[in-house]
């Protein structure tokens, strides 16, 4: 993995985790633990959904997308979690 992917890959996840702190209302960490979350998120959807056959398209957007619904995802099981 290059430094222009690693940097990619934080940009993207700083993203997606901000919006899904803002989609999870009344739910984050701040801004570097939404960032955590968000690159957690991506990787989460990086996984999952090619697995299950799920494509959403190429580039930076459909990375953001992907990565944001693995946020929004991880936010609810913290949130879940927390709640138990």
């Amino acid at each position: 993995m290059g430094i222009e992917s690693i940097l990619v890959l934080l940009i993207v996840g700083a993203v997606a985790g901000w919006l899904a702190g803002l989609i999870v209302s009344g739910f984050g960490f701040g801004l570097i633990g939404n960032i955590v979350v968000g690159i957690i998120g991506a990787l989460i959807a990086g996984y999952i959904f090619p697995a299950i056959g799920i494509t959403l398209g190429n580039g930076i957007m459909a990375s953001i997308f992907h990565a944001t619904i693995g946020a929004v995802i991880l936010l609810a099981l913290i949130r879940i979690i927390k709640q138990a």
